[in-house]
Formats: structure tokens, sequence, C-alpha cells
């Protein structure tokens, strides 16, 4: 059975909680204020999720998700994470995170900013671009006309081929942007953000990305 450990517990960690879950994969989630708090969470997922510290979440997996504040990226657990797929979901958003010259110049990516953190990990992208309800609402089967369609960007080829399966599982194909240095792609306020597209629409849209804003 595969473990993930799942490190934030807002709107999008519990999606993806609840999705994983129902796909047969056991959980573990951590997050910032301790595993007490995650009590009525873990009690609707059942007997496959269970609470735990972020370092410990991060221990327990056999590949990982992290959807935190982006400001709060330097706190995620170096050393439990090294060696492990990492799928970032993280967005940056001044207004909350405060400003990040890097990223407000077009320097750097969010995801890149997370990789450089995590040394030793292999970091993707991945679902930072869909509304947290759709996770477990909008997927179809393979195959499917006009099947919704999802980006992943990594340095790492087995990174991306995790991502595109996990994709392919809760019901969305997938478009590799290429590595990290691209995913700026998907980022906030870019055409492929938020939006419903199928594959070849967000390809199209993620050319017509403008890499400030």
């Amino acid at each position: 059975m595969t473990t993930i450990g799942i490190i934030g517990a807002g709107h999008i960690g519990s999606q993806i909680a609840r999705k994983a879950v129902e796909l047969g994969y056991d959980v573990v989630i951590g997050n910032s204020r301790g595993p007490e708090t995650l009590s009525d969470l873990v009690n609707e997922l059942g007997p496959h999720a269970r609470a735990a510290t972020a370092a410990e979440a991060a221990a327990a997996g056999d590949f990982a998700v992290v959807t935190v504040p982006f400001r709060a990226y330097r706190n995620l657990p170096v050393e439990a994470l090294a060696g492990k797929v990492v799928i970032d979901t993280n967005n940056y958003y001044w207004e909350r995170d405060g400003h990040f010259p890097e990223l407000d110049n077009g320097e750097a990516t969010t995801s890149g900013l997370v990789q450089k953190h995590l040394e030793g990990a292999k970091v993707a992208k991945g679902f930072n671009h869909i509304n947290f309800a759709d996770i477990t609402t909008s997927g179809t089967p393979a195959g499917t006309a006009d099947r919704r369609a999802l980006a992943t960007s990594s340095d790492f080829p087995e990174a991306v081929e995790l991502v595109t399966r996990l994709y392919d599982e809760f019901g969305f194909d997938a478009v590799n942007i290429g590595p990290l240095d691209e995913s700026w792609r998907v980022e906030r306020d870019r055409p492929a953000y938020g939006v419903r597209q199928n594959a070849a629409e967000l390809k199209e849209n993620l050319g017509r990305a403008p890499r400030t804003i």
C-alpha cells in the first residue's frame, strides 16, 4: 500500500487526502498546528488516514504533497523529504505572503525556490492551478472526450512520471511544462491558472503566459 505524506491540511491538502483515500492510498497528514487539530478530518477520512507532525508526515510518505502558504516554505522538513518526490501545490500571493522580489521580477519560480530549500528531494509542480473543490469533482476516466488537464513541471523525470500517474488516477490528463524554471507558466494570474481546460487548451494557455504579471 502506498502512503502519501501530506504537509498542510487546508483546502487543497484535505481534498487531495479525500481523493487519495477513495483511491486506496494511505495518508499521513501533518500541519503547523499539531496533530490534535486534525482529528475531525482524520475521523472523516477513516482508517486509511492518520494525523502527525509535518516532519512525521514527510517521513511516513512514500512520496509527499506540500500545500502550505508559500511564505512558510522554508519550514518544510528537509531531511525527512530527502530522496522523495515532493508534489508542490504552492502559489505566491504577495498580499498574503509578503513580497519576494525574485518572484516579482521573474527571476525565480515558486517551485524552484521550494526545490532549492528541499535539497535532495525531487520537487514537482502539481495541483496548483485547480480550484480545490474541483479536485474531487471534475475528474473523469481516461479517454473521456474533453477530459480536464493539469500541468506539472520538474527537473526529475521520475517526479513527472509520478505526478502524471496520480493525475490520471484522480481523473485528469497531464501536460508536462518541462523543468522547474519553466513552471512560472502555470503560476497565479497566467492564462492557465484556475480555468477548466483540456490538454490542447492547456498547452495553448501555457504558451501564451507572460513571464511577469
